[in-house]
């Protein structure tokens, strides 16, 4: 049975900085594409960053890019989200996915998703 649990969210000012962890059971991460996710509310879920199984390489969506970071840390099974100049409009539920293949090419290309955790940017 494959689990994924996030942690790390919480409240924080503008311009702080969180790291998100997403923690597995059940896959290794080594061998799958992982991603991050956020649904603000009245907002359409989108994916914020990706990294390939096959080649490592990350991919970002243009309103993140160079302040997100995706990583992993294989030993640990474990897929990170540094997040950094945190802004209000970040505020939303960011969620990790897993696809065991090498291009999903969308949400429904993951076929492992897990519950969440809510990250709020507010002065």
């Amino acid at each position: 049975q494959v689990q994924l649990v996030e942690s790390g969210g919480g409240l924080v000012q503008p311009g702080d900085s969180l790291r998100l962890s997403c923690d597995a059971s059940g896959l290794r991460f080594n061998l799958y594409t992982t991603a991050w996710f956020c649904q603000a509310p009245g907002k359409d879920r989108e994916v914020l960053a990706s990294n390939s199984y096959r080649d490592g390489r990350a991919k970002y969506a243009d309103s993140v890019r160079g302040r997100f970071t995706i990583s992993r840390d294989n030993a640990k099974n474990t897929v990170f989200l540094q997040m950094n100049s945190l802004k209000p409009e970040d505020t939303a539920m960011y969620t990790c996915a897993a696809s065991g293949r090498s291009r999903p090419g969308g949400s429904y290309g993951f076929e492992h998703w897990g519950q969440g955790t809510q990250v709020t940017v507010s002065s």
